[in-house]
């Protein structure tokens, strides 16, 4: 039996023909990380915004295993967005290597000195490992017990 390491993580920019599959992971996701209502701003991102901002997918044997992104909201600020990871591979170190993947990129464009993201109560200690700092924390912000957790890290 092979590891679950054995195959390379390829990196690789999304593209309109990954909207099945990252449907797939937010589905997966759903309830534990997503509320339900949000499965169609997901879906109007993946059709426009996805496209053109630095939006991400991580694949496995030719399969995507995560996609994730941030979008430049000023000149300054930039917001991390819609970030997943199968759930079946989750503690794999793949939600790591997305999040990395994301502020390297973050650092390395020009002008950028500060990344902000909203998640829940059950991600926020994975990115307070990055050093993400808690801004506010509203009960039921994102449907009947998801908190939503804003967090900030500065460049």
């Amino acid at each position: 039996m092979s590891s679950p390491f054995s195959a390379p993580i390829l990196a690789r920019a999304y593209a309109l023909a990954d909207r099945d599959a990252c449907l797939a992971l937010f589905d997966g996701n759903v309830p534990r990380f997503f509320a339900p209502g949000e499965r169609g701003d997901f879906e109007r991102f993946l059709g426009g915004t996805a496209l053109v901002s630095p939006y991400r997918v991580l694949l496995r044997d030719n399969r995507i295993v995560a996609c994730g992104g941030f979008l430049i909201e000023t000149g300054e600020e930039a917001h991390l967005c819609w970030g997943m990871v199968d759930r079946a591979l989750q503690g794999q170190g793949l939600g790591a290597r997305l999040t990395e993947a994301r502020l390297a990129a973050a650092r390395a464009t020009p002008g950028l000195r500060r990344v902000r993201l909203d998640t829940s109560q059950h991600t926020q200690g994975f990115y307070a490992r990055f050093g993400f700092q808690v801004v506010s924390v509203t009960p039921d912000g994102y449907g009947p017990g998801l908190e939503r957790w804003d967090m900030v890290l500065e460049l």
